[in-house]
């Protein structure tokens, strides 16, 4: 299956794709990604700083620090602010989606709920894949933890192959002793 994206510029797209209720948006920060989902009407439901500190890009980066965020229905607009953003239903042909009207209904029952927040295991990725697939899952965090494990790695075998090539330096100075 193609993948479901259908990109969306808000500053030069003279013409937008279509969204759908049910759509995942994902709206490209700086360093991150922070992520939506489309409910009809130009709005979207995501998850936001629970202290309604002004400022869309801080949103997700200021959840960390509280440990709480809100379910908040807001205009797609105003949510990515100038950033770009694009409708990714990335896992359809992974995972069934819900039925839109479904998602949206669920989307819609949380606005206004205070939710626990963990950049780990309950972010904005994780929240909007529930609503629409009934799996709870980030992808950020997944490639974060793959290029930590790899980093980790390749540190742990430079470290190992230095400390190898130190004792072989010292075992030809003693050799040529």
């Amino acid at each position: 299956m193609a993948t479901h994206r259908r990109s969306l510029d808000t500053r030069m797209a003279p013409t937008k794709p279509r969204l759908r209720l049910g759509d995942l948006i994902e709206i490209s920060r700086f360093g991150y990604k922070h992520w939506a989902i489309y409910v009809g009407g130009g709005y979207v439901v995501h998850l936001a700083l629970a202290d309604d500190i002004a400022g869309a890009a801080a949103s997700s980066i200021m959840c960390t620090l509280t440990e709480k965020a809100i379910v908040k229905k807001e205009p797609l607009c105003v949510v990515a602010g100038r950033d770009k953003y694009q409708v990714n239903n990335k896992h359809d042909d992974k995972y069934r989606p819900l039925p839109s009207n479904k998602i949206v209904q669920r989307a819609e029952e949380l606005v206004g709920q205070v939710w626990p927040y963990s950049l780990t295991s309950e972010n904005c990725e994780h929240f909007v894949n529930e609503l629409r697939y009934e799996i709870s899952r980030s992808d950020q965090v997944t490639d974060m933890v793959t290029a930590v494990g790899v980093t980790a790695g390749i540190l742990v075998v430079g470290l190992a192959a230095a400390g190898l090539i130190r004792i072989l330096r010292t075992r030809s100075k003693r050799e040529k002793q």
